[in-house]
């Protein structure tokens, strides 16, 4: 008998559990895209920042030095953009965002004849334009 009424209540549980419908709060869908959005803008920098080239031009313990190049550059190459790194007691100077040597070489060899002293390729982690 008693198996009879513990077999009888789990077919009725069973009954039930298949006639129960989830709802699902429309607001998840809200949390869901909010944090879709909030994802794209946390990581849109580390997608501009990828490892690549630059060129060193200068690397001195003479600030004005370093910064008579920078100007030089800028006047003479407007496209490089220039990054003045310090790490005491040296100034570097290192231009462009080439993402191999290939793109790089063209310009490696103007700046060499322009600035003859230390110029050449180095890794860095360079800034690209997301797609």
């Amino acid at each position: 008998m008693k198996s009879l009424l513990i077999l009888a209540f789990i077919y009725n549980g069973a009954s039930v559990a298949q006639d129960t419908l989830i709802y699902k709060d429309p607001r998840v869908d809200s949390l869901i895209k909010k944090q879709i959005q909030i994802n794209e803008l946390t990581t849109r920098d580390s997608r501009r920042n990828i490892p690549g080239y630059r060129i060193q031009v200068a690397k001195s313990n003479d600030r004005n030095q370093v910064f008579a190049i920078k100007t030089k550059i800028y006047q003479s190459y407007p496209e490089l953009k220039s990054y003045l790194i310090y790490q005491p007691p040296n100034y570097k100077l290192n231009v462009g965002n080439f993402k191999t040597p290939e793109e790089a070489e063209p310009y490696l060899q103007k700046l060499t004849r322009d600035f003859p002293s230390g110029t050449y390729l180095v890794h860095d982690i360079i800034e690209v334009k997301p797609d």
